[in-house]
């Protein structure tokens, strides 16, 4: 007996699309990260390979992109406070 495995490609579109609807850059790439592993999920189930690879890119760069742009803007360090005044 052979399981249909379509409905974790259709999470994964879900997931994909609703993430353009972040208005938060962070939230829409963790989303997509997490919709890239689904992504490789699916493509593991089904063993297509190009799938995975196009994944593991995907979800690299948008973990990336969450460690290197999401963290909180630091505080300005000048104890003379802004400049002019």
């Amino acid at each position: 007996m052979t399981r249909d495995l379509t409905w974790i490609g259709w999470v994964a579109t879900a997931m994909s699309v609703f993430s353009y609807f972040c208005r938060n850059q962070v939230t829409l790439r963790r989303i997509q990260a997490v919709a890239a592993v689904v992504w490789m999920t699916y493509g593991a189930a089904i063993g297509a390979r190009p799938i995975i690879a196009a994944n593991v890119v995907v979800a690299s760069v948008a973990g990336w992109s969450v460690f290197r742009f999401g963290r909180p803007a630091k505080a300005p360090t000048d104890p003379e406070g802004p400049a002019g005044v």
